[in-house]
């Protein structure tokens, strides 16, 4: 028999003719009742919940229970991982004023970098720093850059002389001198759309030169003859924090493209400008992970890219991409009244090249690693 609460006996219970003792007592009898039935209605609840898991088929509750196991490992592993903070543009910049910005462009300082040194033990560090890698994310995706690594030596030795990486070649990638421009559309076609506004940037920057300085965040290249001159926003992975300031808009732009490489010593991109007359040498870059990007924004008649023996033209508001893993060079040879060759470079992922891969390359090549 289950006792329940009239409303009536509550309504008599707040009366006031009722003596005090006598409410306390009546009170506390049924403070006891309400507790009794409250206890027999749970005690219903649980074995009710009880006989419908005893209901439930087995096949349901191991994938419950797998749901529940998955669960409570994945709160394990993000609960291991130390947070990363957001760093804004500005701590960025002030970082890279920490590391040695001199005249607004990044020199290198490191004995170990990568991108400058060439040594014995490189292949060994790259290797380290896979490892360090795949212990703290994975192992998954990582055969190219593991193959790569290991074999690296024989990679580049064996290379026809028509493409050798300084640095590191990436196994069982496509190799062709030019890509079209759908290798990377939507980063061509944001640079395209932009072409005034750098070009407007790159305008206010060069009203600064004269002929007996070099105006501060340029930097001169040496060329068998002629001059070329490079204004960088970011040089092997780190923005110049200075120059970055002189043309907002632009770098402002490089966040938005979807390839650029920005974390990594292969990721740079520049305003370069070559004045009539110069060559620059035949040389390789340090890498087949990236794609060269010239965005033409002043180009003269006589104007030369040459990669891997074959010669194309620049032409303003145009992309013109390449690997620059392949023997390369350009000149200018307009006449002077026509004014310097100018493009916008910037280097963006190869486009076979996975993302599990560029996480992982980001982080062997990290600046500074």
């Amino acid at each position: 028999m289950v006792w329940v609460p009239l409303r009536s006996t509550r309504t008599d219970r707040r009366a006031p003719l009722r003596a005090p003792a006598t409410r306390c007592t009546t009170m506390s009898l049924e403070w006891l009742m309400d507790w009794s039935w409250s206890l027999d209605g749970l005690r219903d609840f649980i074995a009710t919940g009880i006989q419908s898991f005893r209901d439930c088929d087995a096949t349901a509750l191991a994938a419950v229970a797998c749901l529940l196991v998955l669960f409570v490992w994945y709160c394990y592993h993000v609960g291991r991982e130390q947070p990363r903070a957001y760093a804004t543009v500005n701590a960025l910049m002030q970082s890279a004023e920490a590391n040695g910005v001199q005249n607004g462009y990044v020199y290198c300082h490191s004995p170990e970098c990568v991108r400058c040194t060439h040594h014995d033990g490189l292949n060994q560090k790259l290797y380290h720093n896979l490892q360090e890698y795949a212990k703290r994310y994975s192992w998954s995706g990582m055969g190219r850059i593991h193959k790569g690594i290991r074999e690296q030596g024989r990679y580049l030795n064996s290379r026809p002389s028509i493409q050798k990486p300084e640095v590191f070649f990436l196994p069982d990638l496509p190799t062709m001198p030019y890509f079209s421009r759908d290798a990377q559309k939507h980063d061509v076609e944001l640079l395209e759309r932009n072409f005034q506004t750098i070009l407007c940037e790159f305008e206010t920057l060069y009203k600064a030169f004269s002929n007996c300085s070099l105006p501060q965040g340029w930097k001169m290249n040496s060329t068998p003859s002629g001059e070329w001159f490079t204004f960088y926003l970011v040089n092997q992975g780190m923005c110049v924090p200075r120059n970055c300031r002189r043309c907002p808009r632009t770098y402002r732009l490089l966040g938005s493209l979807r390839t650029c490489i920005g974390n990594n010593v292969f990721g740079n991109a520049c305003i370069s400008v070559l004045s009539p007359g110069t060559v620059i040498a035949e040389h390789y870059g340090p890498t087949n992970i990236r794609i060269r990007c010239h965005l033409g924004l002043k180009t003269p008649s006589n104007c030369e890219l040459v990669v891997g023996g074959e010669p194309q033209c620049w032409a303003e508001g145009r992309c013109l991409l390449f690997d620059d893993s392949f023997l390369h060079t350009a000149f200018h040879e307009g006449p002077p009244e026509e004014g310097p060759r100018v493009v916008f470079m910037v280097d963006l992922w190869h486009p076979n090249v996975a993302a599990a891969e560029r996480q992982a390359l980001d982080f062997i090549f990290a600046p500074g690693r």
